[in-house]
């Protein structure tokens, strides 16, 4: 019997910006998998007909120079959607190159595109949860793929499409997996609470024991080896807060600024989402997005009796 033809577009755009309902595309490159293999490719500059931010060339090295004799996004887009037909788009983030092709094929032909969308990275976060990153970079170095000219759209797509396949199939074992136990699915949230409760009380254990030590070593106790050769040390460490307003000046002036302050995301966007701004405070805000990012997470609400 003939094995069934299964058809994938993995893709990757560069763009103006980060927001996706006033950026463009600039660059565009999509390959063609069968059965998890490369067999057609397509890339092309495209010209935005507006100004690409220092932010957006900081990292795809993309110029107005370069894509001034490139073709626009209404003679472009038609070849771009032929490519990807009405076939699953394979990215990492996906949201990210997914809204800037369905706005750009809604100005173009008043149509929203309905293509599966398929998040690399969201499968790669849950076959491997435990890894610091979960970027194009970690997934290429962890599926030993050779990532060539990163940040550039045939650059990553092609790095994407060649350790996707590896990524693939450990994702459809671990789906196949979760499929078989969704009618036990009561006695394993049962299971996951008691789990929970361990790991909560192992937790209190570790912090009991750390207590001790610290006793151990303010009476003057000396390092402790252990028999595979781990060591036990106590130092401590100061640390101050300070006046935001006075430092900031000096932070400025020596480029520090961005290193030693971390943006309250959520609040900030609690702020655009609300009335406390006016209009052209929240345009302001919203020309500054940088990254765009999509989350799906259970959430336990608990008994309080």
């Amino acid at each position: 019997m003939a094995r069934k033809k299964v058809i994938e577009i993995v893709l990757d755009t560069e763009t103006t910006g980060l927001d996706y309902t006033r950026e463009r595309m600039v660059e565009f490159a999509a390959v063609r998998l069968e059965n998890g293999k490369i067999k057609d490719e397509f890339q092309t500059l495209i010209n935005p007909e507006q100004h690409i931010r220092k932010s957006s060339i900081a990292i795809h090295g993309i110029t107005q120079e370069m894509v001034e004799d490139a073709p626009k996004e209404d003679e472009i887009m038609p070849k771009i959607l032929e490519f990807i037909g009405d076939y699953p788009i394979v990215a990492h983030n996906a949201i990210f190159d997914y809204s800037f092709i369905n706005e750009a094929s809604k100005r173009t032909t008043g149509k929203e595109i309905s293509n599966e969308r398929i998040d690399t990275q969201q499968m790669f976060k849950e076959i491997y949860p435990e890894l610091e990153a979960h970027g194009l970079n970690a997934l290429t170095e962890k599926f030993k793929v050779e990532l060539k000219d990163h940040h550039r759209a045939m650059g990553d797509t092609m790095g994407l499409a060649l350790a996707y396949p590896k990524l693939k199939k450990l994702y459809n074992q671990k789906y196949d997996w979760e499929n078989k136990q969704l009618d036990n699915v009561e006695y394993l949230f049962e299971r996951f609470l008691r789990i929970q409760q361990t790991v909560t009380t192992l937790q209190s254990e570790m912090q009991d024991l750390k207590s001790v030590f610290k006793l151990y070593f303010d009476q003057g106790g000396s390092p402790i080896t252990s028999q595979e050769g781990d060591m036990l040390i106590y130092n401590s460490k100061q640390t101050f807060g300070y006046d935001f307003n006075t430092v900031k000046p000096i932070l400025e002036e020596v480029g520090a600024l961005e290193k030693a302050v971390k943006l309250n995301t959520g609040f900030i966007d609690r702020l655009v989402n609300g009335k406390s701004l006016d209009d052209e405070k929240k345009e302001l805000i919203k020309n500054a997005r940088i990254e765009l990012t999509e989350t799906r997470n259970i959430q336990i609400i608990k008994n309080n009796k």
